[in-house]
């Protein structure tokens, strides 16, 4: 709920909707909250039994499909974070193993013998401009702003992030968020970080009602000459963080922040991070071989045969 309220194309979210759209529900959709279309993405959505879950809408005549984001699925990077986990092990089970490679679904490089590394991954995600100026809010501060700046790798977006980056946007007029490089998030947290690329991290961050602007590929350190050329009013960092003992980093990435007097630590509204999630999948994660045997497939057909479909 928190997500998804927090998405700025969103208007108003329905708690408890059906999985599959039932006469009761479709009814209710129609006359009490005067909904005029059915949307889904042009990738298929099957229930348990192989029936369409959007049959009746489509029946109906009340049904629209648009097209799919490319690349993203959550699948894929389901298969991401269990190679995360499992690089983590250093006792490897073959049942993990062989769990990582049904997720990530053929989407990791192939060596010259054929087989899957483990140290790399392809993400099918490919970002064009026009697709940024789409998540793009087209407007910057006004003259007089007081602008909020935070910065952090913001992988795995979740509601810890959204509730955070709300708190951050309270703070002044308009709120740029720093988004790290890849090599920057991997050199501090590790190998398999991040998650997701540096391009699906800031479409994440974009997409979020909070936020009005963000640097894609931000540096570490937040200097005074960056502070300037953004007209920076405060810097911001939350309670709850993956990486938050900076105070004893020998080069402090908030010195000058600090030194100017603009720096602000506020609490985090929530305890989630990255690798909370990360852990809820794998402790899941019989549980999510089962959904993968049945979406794995779906989703090689999906790409076999789609087709183009105009419009974003």
């Amino acid at each position: 709920m928190v997500m998804v309220s927090g998405v700025k194309w969103v208007d108003e979210v329905i708690p408890g909707a059906p999985y599959a759209i039932n006469e009761k529900f479709m009814k209710k959709l129609f006359t009490v909250y005067n909904i005029d279309y059915i949307i889904h993405g042009d990738d298929p959505c099957l229930l348990p039994d192989g029936s369409d879950a959007y049959e009746l809408a489509k029946k109906a005549g009340r049904y629209k499909q648009i097209k799919r984001t490319e690349g993203v699925s959550s699948t894929d990077i389901v298969g991401r974070m269990l190679l995360c986990i499992r690089d983590r092990q250093s006792n490897e089970n073959q049942n993990h193993a062989s769990l990582q490679r049904e997720f990530s679904h053929g989407h990791g490089n192939k060596a010259e013998n054929g087989n899957t590394t483990s140290s790399t991954r392809i993400s099918n995600f490919l970002p064009t401009s026009r697709r940024i100026v789409q998540f793009s809010n087209g407007k910057g501060p006004g003259p007089h702003a007081r602008i909020v700046y935070m910065d952090g790798a913001f992988d795995l977006f979740h509601a810890g992030h959204v509730q955070i980056l709300r708190r951050a946007r309270e703070l002044g007029d308009f709120l740029l968020v720093g988004i790290h490089t890849d090599q920057t998030v991997s050199s501090n947290r590790g190998p398999h970080h991040p998650i997701m690329n540096l391009h699906e991290r800031s479409l994440s961050v974009l997409a979020c009602r909070y936020v009005d602007e963000v640097i894609i590929g931000a540096p570490w350190t937040v200097t005074k000459d960056m502070i300037t050329t953004f007209n920076i009013s405060l810097v911001v960092h939350g309670t709850v963080a993956e990486n938050n003992d900076l105070t004893s980093e020998e080069n402090d990435p908030y010195k000058a922040a600090k030194e100017l007097g603009i720096f602000r630590v506020i609490e985090s509204p929530l305890t989630i991070t990255t690798t909370t999630i990360i852990k809820r999948i794998f402790a899941n994660h019989e549980a999510y071989k089962k959904r993968n045997d049945r979406k794995v497939e779906s989703e090689k057909k999906y790409y076999e045969s789609k087709v183009f479909i105009s419009g974003d």
